[in-house]
């Protein structure tokens, strides 16, 4: 039994490509002081004294109602202003974004109202032809 060959011609010769020089690639890695944490049973040497701040809380207001004696708590001022603000911005957008919703609505209302009186013509002007 005869096998046919294939035979190609010789290719020709491939260049070699240009080469590009990569330089290696560099990173900065940032590096932090450690962070030295004292244990948890640490304590004062013998003789050292311990600083007075003088950082105590304010007592909070206490209102005193007479005759059952009872005292209330009062919010301190801290408190009463930021309410106080709230209480305000609320109103003051109330205030002013009322005129504009309201105008809104009356568009919408007219244009609504327009719409259902023409449904109701058409309605009446069919009924009548039919009849």
């Amino acid at each position: 039994m005869n096998i046919p060959k294939l035979t190609l011609p010789k290719s020709p010769p491939i260049p070699n490509p240009p080469t590009i020089d990569l330089k290696v690639p560099a990173a900065h890695i940032p590096s932090f002081p450690p962070i030295v944490i004292p244990p948890s049973d640490l304590e004062a040497p013998e003789g050292v004294k311990a600083e007075d701040t003088g950082s105590t809380a304010p007592e909070a207001p206490k209102l005193s109602i007479p005759y059952i004696d009872v005292q209330v708590p009062l919010p301190t001022a801290e408190i009463v202003a930021t309410a106080t603000y709230a209480a305000v911005t609320a109103v003051a957008a109330t205030t002013l974004a009322t005129p504009f919703f309201d105008t809104i609505k009356k568009n919408l209302q007219k244009q609504l109202q327009a719409k259902v009186n023409k449904w109701k013509e058409n309605r009446k002007a069919k009924t009548s032809s039919i009849s």
